[in-house]
């Protein structure tokens, strides 16, 4: 059954993830059409073609490898100098401007001079590449709204779920045996000796009310030595006299998330019960922004995360929590939520947010202002807009479109860098995956 549950989850995240190609590229789609723009193909996949039909001057369809779509749109860059589209050259840089150029007219037919899309204004074109992405932030919003306010997320709280037996460092946790991982020489944690048990609903610490999770957890931290904690079990109030002592603990961010990286804190010995809360409308923004800034930390921090990644996939390095996963590992991971032994809503809610996630990746990668993605194309019709006002402003010649098929050259090289990227995660994702547990 546990086998069965995978495969479907997979399957449901792989349907997911063409559900999301389609839908940005839907994007690109409609406001090409919008600002009469000819497109002749919109497809979702790669390869070859597994099924397609025409409907009016478009062809909509199905490749057979599911990792990404494009709609392919007449005149994406200007005619060179020349006027012409064919010119060929020795030079290999000038080669790739020349071909990428060939390829923006070779479905070029007459009465589409006047429907080419380097010869929409800047704000048009930029409207067409951005809506691409937009899409993408549109329903990962809307997936992410979806699962806060209708079902909610998992806080912890001030109850007591599990009393720890010992001190252990948290360098040394993941060393240890999961069913049994104390040691004779390790300490007795503070909890257990001053007999904190699980069920105890933490009401005051050092005489002061209690309010949430993340207050008790910096007070604890920071409240080395003895300590007076009163709890309500069974319905009674007990006061408990722990003496807090010192360990090396995962480091938490101001808002008591954990990071990477420990910090010697004060340590007591328990873990938090966690219940599953609803947001209200603002908090699910606020957390939404959260999510955002994350994502964006995440990206700038990609060209450090590649020794990890190498050391994970060929040198047998353990993969860290948030190591950067691609289509593959994220898909693993849809099948080890949907296998896990968790009421249905859960792991839907679960499956949910992954997708969300994806789709806000796919947002803030698709944004970076390099070709060949669609920030690129984005900064070229800014550029281009600028160059031109300031050509008004100077009382100068307008210089004409900016080609952005001149940055070709950089676009492979950009390019060569993502695939080998890309090939570095699957690999990593295949024989050392990120796992849920982890």
């Amino acid at each position: 059954m546990t086998a069965l549950m995978t495969v479907l989850g997979i399957v449901v995240f792989a349907v997911g993830l063409m559900v999301s190609i389609a839908w940005h590229e839907l994007g690109h789609l409609s406001t090409a059409k919008l600002f009469k723009i000819r497109v002749p193909q919109y497809m979702v996949g790669f390869g070859p073609t597994i099924w397609s039909r025409h409907k009016g001057e478009t062809e909509y369809g199905f490749k057979a490898v599911p990792l990404g779509g494009y709609i392919r749109m007449i005149g994406m860059f200007p005619p060179g100098a020349d006027g012409k589209v064919s010119a060929r050259s020795t030079s290999p840089w000038r080669s790739m401007i020349e071909d990428a150029r060939s390829a923006a007219y070779e479905e070029l037919q007459p009465g589409d001079e006047t429907r080419m899309f380097y010869t929409r204004k800047p704000w048009k074109r930029v409207i067409v590449m951005f809506a691409g992405p937009f899409m993408n932030l549109i329903l990962a919003v809307a997936l992410f709204l979806g699962v806060f306010m209708g079902f909610g997320i998992s806080m912890r709280t001030t109850v007591v779920s599990q009393v720890s037996d010992c001190v252990i460092s948290q360098a040394d946790t993941a060393k240890r045996d999961v069913n049994n991982p104390c040691l004779p020489s390790d300490p007795v944690a503070p909890a257990k000796t001053a007999g904190f048990k699980a069920g105890d609903k933490i009401v005051e610490f050092n005489d002061q009310p209690v309010g949430d999770w993340n207050a008790l957890s910096k007070d604890i931290r920071d409240g080395i030595g003895p300590a007076s904690v009163v709890v309500v079990r069974d319905g009674q109030r007990l006061t408990l006299h722990p003496t807090i002592t010192t360990n090396t603990v995962a480091k938490t961010d101001s808002d008591g998330n954990y990071v990477d990286g420990t910090v010697k804190a004060g340590f007591l010995g328990f873990s938090p019960a966690s219940h599953i809360q609803p947001l209200g409308f603002t908090d699910s923004v606020n957390h939404m922004g959260d999510m955002a800034k994350q994502g964006v930390n995440s990206l700038i921090s990609l060209p450090k995360r590649i020794p990890d990644l190498w050391n994970a996939a060929f040198n047998g390095a353990q993969r860290k929590p948030d190591s950067p996963m691609g289509v593959v590992g994220a898909a693993r991971v849809g099948g080890e939520v949907f296998a896990l032994q968790e009421p249905a809503i859960n792991r839907v809610m679960t499956m949910v947010m992954l997708v969300g996630g994806f789709n806000l990746s796919l947002f803030l990668f698709n944004m970076l202002p390099l070709l060949p993605l669609d920030g690129g194309h984005i900064a070229g019709a800014l550029w281009e807009s600028v160059r031109r006002k300031a050509a008004k402003v100077f009382r100068k010649p307008d210089p004409g479109p900016f080609d952005v098929a001149k940055l070709m050259p950089i676009a492979y090289v950009v390019a060569g860098i993502f695939v080998s990227f890309t090939l570095l995660v699957l690999i990593a994702d295949v024989v050392n995956p990120v796992k849920l547990s982890s």
